[in-house]
């Protein structure tokens, strides 16, 4: 009973874990028979394990959540790959059930920042960095890293901060 009551306290103070999170979401998935959700869940958890192991093969500890984050926002781009190519080879049905892992992957990342916030974030970095050159490019960008884990497309935002840098 304390047990019980202990999580249902903690829980409503403190935020879960990002695995606490999808283990619970892939129990609420399996019991609702919601098949779609449940393998995507699967694979979620299924990469989490393998970034484990990994982990721990090379002497660091449990992944954080927001090496997490970054792992989701990599499937979720896998995905979109994957739907583009689907897309245009003519398999609609493949192409939506890609699409359908996208929006149930997006469920677990934060909120993505608009254009002008990234915009913003990527000059405050640059100007907290004293960065001139693009040499000074990776600390503007572990900066950005560490602020803005699964917020933004470091893709995106290398690209804008080289271009800045000129």
């Amino acid at each position: 009973m304390l047990g019980y009551l202990g999580s249902f306290f903690l829980d409503s103070i403190c935020p879960k874990s990002m695995r606490e999170t999808i283990t619970a979401a892939l129990k609420a998935a399996t019991k609702a028979q919601d098949k779609r959700r449940m393998s995507t869940l699967r694979l979620i958890s299924a990469a989490i394990k393998d970034r484990d192991i990994a982990a721990r093969t090379s002497g660091k500890g449990e992944s954080t959540d927001a090496e997490l984050l970054e792992l989701l926002a990599r499937m979720i781009k896998q995905r979109e790959e994957s739907e583009k190519v689907y897309a245009d080879a003519g398999r609609a049905e493949l192409a939506a059930q890609e699409g359908e892992e996208i929006a149930i992957i997006r469920e677990y990342l934060p909120q993505q920042l608009s254009e002008a916030a990234s915009e913003k974030a990527i000059a405050e970095a640059i100007a907290e960095a004293g960065a001139t050159t693009v040499k000074d490019m990776g600390k503007v960008m572990a900066q950005l890293k560490a602020r803005y884990a699964g917020q933004m497309d470091f893709a995106k935002a290398s690209a804008l901060v080289k271009e800045r840098l000129k």
